[in-house]
């Protein structure tokens, strides 16, 4: 292989690598839509005390975000809007639909819906 040839390869290599890095981080914080019960992010799928709402609300009063709980996942839902606290608030222990950007555990919540 020549000089040459071995400079375009490595030119292509490196532009497939930023390719690739670019595409990642849009891809992780993607918007989507899950389905799930809303829970808080200490107890996930098992709570500690009275009824699945009442614990969420308990725990959250204490400190704990919410949480969504999907099959086995639980997803950290951060939330800044009033409303969508609220909804989150209400909704305690019951399945909601939420669309946000999920990035990893966590999900950026943009809206907050009573699952049908």
């Amino acid at each position: 292989m020549n000089r040459g040839s071995r400079s375009g390869a490595a030119v292509i290599a490196i532009l497939f690598a930023v390719a690739a890095f670019v595409t990642l981080p849009a891809a992780a914080g993607s918007k989507q839509t899950l389905t799930g019960e809303v829970s808080d992010a200490m107890c996930g799928k098992t709570h500690m005390e009275g009824s699945p709402a009442e614990c969420t609300r308990s725990c959250v009063a204490h400190g704990s975000k919410y949480a969504l709980v999907v099959g086995e996942k639980v997803y950290v839902l951060e939330a800044s809007d009033k409303a969508v606290l609220a909804s989150l608030d209400k909704q305690a222990g019951k399945n909601v639909t939420v669309t946000g950007a999920v990035n990893g555990d966590n999900i950026e919540v943009s809206t907050v819906t009573a699952a049908k």
